[in-house]
């Protein structure tokens, strides 16, 4: 490992493989003058109704330059586990001499583990919240080197905006925060209000009102001495919660009967998805949402060759042959299938593969998409899945 402040591997080591389980390196030079030409496919041990599929564009960028294909499922898809036959679904294939493949598996894994369950996890909150947006704010609970990470699915899973600095740089957004309690004890309460809400931009002023008094009391303050701001924020602890919602309710009733009805109500602090229509009911109209999706589970994903110089090999529990997945556009209907063979769906005919390449012999064949893109994606596939729940 270079030589650093910090544990975390560079660019450079991820890149040459050193950020690998050591098994890999340890029998690359068993398999490098076999040439064998491989077909590894990705799929997921666990069986879920459906994920938030991301980390890809990272994957892309550590293969890209090996002479190697890969096809995928397009990054912020949102799909089920297996088809709808049961059968795990390859969410990444990659074809090539297995010595460009091997001592990336653990990074390969990497990427897209953490990353889709950080984005699967963000994509149920915002149906949680729908129509109501949300702000991820979960960085300062993980490792400061993957901020970035953490703030990118998030943002394609749903989230409105985000914390952090390095995160909305890679995004392509302005970061969203309010205040911090730290800026009440500092400046006094009112000092720092003021100065939120006589400098801040429409839109973005929002006075944390809980850091030294009552809850309902301080947003009847903060309204009366500042009528412009957009929000008041409660991110009390939950030692002095009590009933949460009831304090919504009795905020929202008092803002209304005294003119303030265009004041919004946003609340954070330890928020689960679970707890967000309740709130919702209340009259909040914005969250932030951080620990539960940052430390969100990770996927469970696994590579496996599936053949060997085109003769279909693979080991007990998975299912041998380079596969696409298969779905049927007008019922959903979901295989998998011979990578070149044609699927027909019974009642509504061919059925278009879902896998696209986007490496052909070390170089990327389909343009990289900014995250606001991917995010409309993941967003346009909620919704369907929405209105399916409502049917």
């Amino acid at each position: 490992m270079s030589e650093g402040k910090f544990f975390i591997a560079t660019e450079k080591e991820i890149i040459d493989g050193k950020a690998s389980d050591v098994y890999f390196s340890r029998t690359l030079n068993l398999v490098m003058p076999e040439k064998k030409i491989v077909v590894a496919e990705i799929t997921s041990s666990v069986i879920e109704q459906w994920i938030n599929f991301t980390g890809l564009e990272e994957v892309t960028n550590l293969l890209e330059g090996r002479n190697i294909d890969v096809w995928a499922i397009p990054e912020g898809t949102l799909m089920a586990t297996r088809d709808s036959l049961g059968r795990s679904i390859p969410f990444i294939v990659m074809k090539g001499n297995y010595s460009e493949i091997m001592e990336l598996e653990t990074s390969i894994l990497g990427f897209i583990c953490q990353s889709s369950g950080i984005s699967t996890e963000a994509t149920k909150v915002y149906m949680a919240c729908h129509p109501k947006p949300y702000v991820s704010f979960g960085i300062r609970r993980m490792h400061p080197g993957i901020s970035p990470m953490i703030d990118r699915a998030a943002y394609i899973g749903g989230a409105a905006g985000v914390s952090g600095i390095l995160g909305a740089e890679a995004i392509g957004i302005e970061p969203s925060g309010t205040m911090p309690h730290s800026v009440a004890l500092l400046m006094g309460e009112e000092r720092a209000w003021e100065y939120i809400a006589n400098n801040f931009p429409a839109g973005t002023r929002t006075l944390l009102i809980d850091t030294f008094g009552d809850e309902k009391f301080k947003a009847i303050e903060a309204a009366e001495k500042f009528p412009q701001i957009d929000f008041i924020r409660i991110d009390t602890p939950s030692s002095r919660r009590g009933n949460f919602p009831q304090i919504i309710r009795e905020i929202r009733w008092e803002l209304d009967i005294r003119g303030f009805s265009k004041i919004k109500i946003m609340v954070s602090g330890g928020l689960k998805k679970e707890q967000i229509q309740e709130l919702k009911d209340a009259g909040v109209d914005s969250f932030g949402v951080g620990t539960s999706i940052a430390s969100a589970r990770s996927i469970d994903f696994a590579m496996d060759i599936v053949e060997i110089d085109g003769r279909p090999i693979t080991k007990r529990g998975k299912l041998s042959g380079m596969k696409n997945v298969y779905r049927c556009d007008k019922c959903s209907f979901t295989t998998i299938g011979l990578f070149n063979e044609k699927q027909v769906c019974k009642d509504h005919g061919e059925m278009t593969p879902l896998l696209k390449q986007i490496i052909h012999k070390g170089k990327r064949t389909s343009p990289k998409l900014n995250a606001g893109k991917i995010r409309e994606r993941s967003i346009k596939m909620a919704m369907e899945l929405m209105n399916q729940f409502k049917e």
